[in-house]
């Protein structure tokens, strides 16, 4: 109810200073007129087929991501000769704005799906690699050597210890991450693309409608919290025990 309340209180400011005549329109559009627009978008330009087209490629990016980093982070968090191999380059390319490839990418890719799906998995790659590494590495030594006591071996160590222990805060790791790779797929889509909510928002940002541009920002912040729930409750059923200390 105080998460709701917030949204009803600032959708009341936000109207209150745009009907109200505190701000221009050209600079800000009202609720109502951002709504009208919408359903525009949604119903006669399909605004839903670029809602769906930037979905994919969020997803597909990321998921490629997410499939190379997890085997790769958790033997870095397991195997300290893996760890001092890649570390210092993960941590090197993990500070390097995804954004600076845009240029190369279309160089090497044009303005593609491979270049979006690319970027987005520049972007969330090598941050996954090193918050997993961690996460895993932390995990309790009491657990481990009581393991090695019962007669577990490196693998199983690594099997039943390391990863049922880490997996909690790697799905959290997971969730955070997918919020930044929607960052990097509009950014993606504000050059040189011909489809998704990015190009909606730069066509619009040429016409100066305002209602369209806070429109597709407004799309992009609920299919965010939707999946976010989604993650969470989905994380809450597969490890109960996370829930256990809290």
């Amino acid at each position: 109810m105080l998460g709701v309340s917030f949204f009803v209180g600032f959708t009341g400011l936000w109207a209150l200073a745009t009907l109200g005549g505190f701000v221009s329109k050209t600079f800000l559009a009202d609720p109502i007129t951002m709504v009208q627009s919408g359903w525009r978008l949604l119903t006669e330009m399909g605004f839903a087929k670029d809602i769906g087209i930037t979905m994919w490629r969020v997803f597909g990016g990321f998921a490629i991501a997410a499939v190379l980093a997890l085997p790769l982070g958790v033997l870095m968090g397991a195997y300290k000769p893996v760890e001092a191999l890649f570390e210092p380059f993960v941590s090197f390319a993990r500070y390097l704005p995804a954004s600076a490839f845009i240029p190369l990418l279309i160089l090497w890719a044009g303005i593609g799906e491979v270049q979006k799906l690319a970027l987005i998995f520049i972007g969330s790659f090598f941050q996954l690699v090193l918050m997993i590494a961690v996460v895993v590495g932390n995990t309790r030594r009491d657990l481990v050597e009581a393991a090695y006591t019962l007669g577990c071996g490196d693998g199983g160590i690594v099997r039943r210890v390391l990863i049922p222990s880490a997996a909690p805060e790697i799905a959290e790791i997971l969730r955070m991450v997918l919020g930044w790779a929607w960052t990097y797929v509009i950014v993606a889509e504000l050059i040189g693309a011909s489809s998704g909510i990015g190009h909606m928002i730069t066509d619009s940002q040429a016409l100066l409608a305002t209602d369209q541009i806070i429109f597709g920002i407004v799309v992009i912040g609920v299919i965010g919290l939707v999946f976010d729930f989604a993650f969470k409750r989905m994380n809450q059923r597969l490890y109960p025990w996370a829930q256990l200390g809290k």
